[in-house]
């Protein structure tokens, strides 16, 4: 009787340990990171991967089952995302169900800088590389480099938030003095903008220009466009 006693409390004993360490188990199990989802804010096409982003979020690359959400440090981890050079603003988050969150905003080029350097310049007017995943269709900048580039953010962001130049100015050329010529994707004529002053008003000088030839079929009869006087549109015919 009492060795039947000595098993049933051993028994007994045993079963309490396996609750107590299933328990355990469970508990340890709730703080881990379930999975990790990226959102990115906008559909335009990606110059930074969700691999990439993911690779940041979890620290040493380990597997997101292998972390505790009370070891993850979430203000180092968006730290890493801000300073990646295709992320302009990331925020990093823990839903209450044990998913990592990660909402990313991509910076956004403008310009597309060619020659012995080429990279982007970004709608802040910052150098910004350029992707192995995605290349952009803006216009493309040539005889620039990280030192001058800024010096035309002024033209090309006018031309990316305007839908006919954004549709007719395919390139700018970088002249001596820091003054510019456009490249159009339809015409041949030269297209001279002179320097980066006034370009509100040349640019309307233009598009005036522009279409008051297409509508009286005379594009095709100019050799050169000349803006940089601003009040007027100077032209030389072929």
């Amino acid at each position: 009787m009492k060795r039947s006693l000595v098993y049933i409390k051993a028994a007994i004993l045993v079963a309490i340990l396996g609750l107590l360490y299933g328990f355990a188990e469970k508990r340890h199990e709730s703080r881990k990171i379930r999975e990790v989802n990226v959102k990115f804010t906008d559909s335009e096409n990606l110059y930074v991967t969700e691999e990439v982003v993911n690779k940041l979020l979890i620290q040493n690359n380990a597997s997101v089952s292998s972390i505790d959400k009370e070891t993850l440090d979430l203000n180092r981890v968006e730290s890493l995302l801000n300073k990646h050079e295709m992320i302009e603003k990331a925020e990093v988050y823990l839903t209450l169900d044990g998913k990592l969150e990660a909402k990313v905003s991509q910076r956004k080029p403008i310009g597309r800088v060619v020659g012995n350097s080429s990279f982007y310049l970004d709608k802040n007017g910052g150098i910004m590389p350029l992707s192995p995943f995605y290349s952009a269709r803006v216009p493309l900048m040539f005889g620039f480099d990280g030192a001058n580039v800024s010096k035309a953010y002024t033209i090309i962001d006018y031309i990316k938030k305007d839908e006919f130049l954004k549709r007719h100015i395919t390139g700018i050329n970088r002249l001596n003095g820091d003054k510019y010529t456009l490249e159009l994707r339809e015409q041949d004529f030269e297209l001279y903008f002179g320097d980066s002053t006034n370009v509100a008003l040349k640019f309307n000088n233009f598009k005036a220009f522009y279409k008051k030839a297409q509508k009286e079929n005379k594009l095709d009869t100019y050799k050169k466009v000349n803006l940089q006087f601003g009040d007027q549109v100077v032209c030389t015919k072929k």
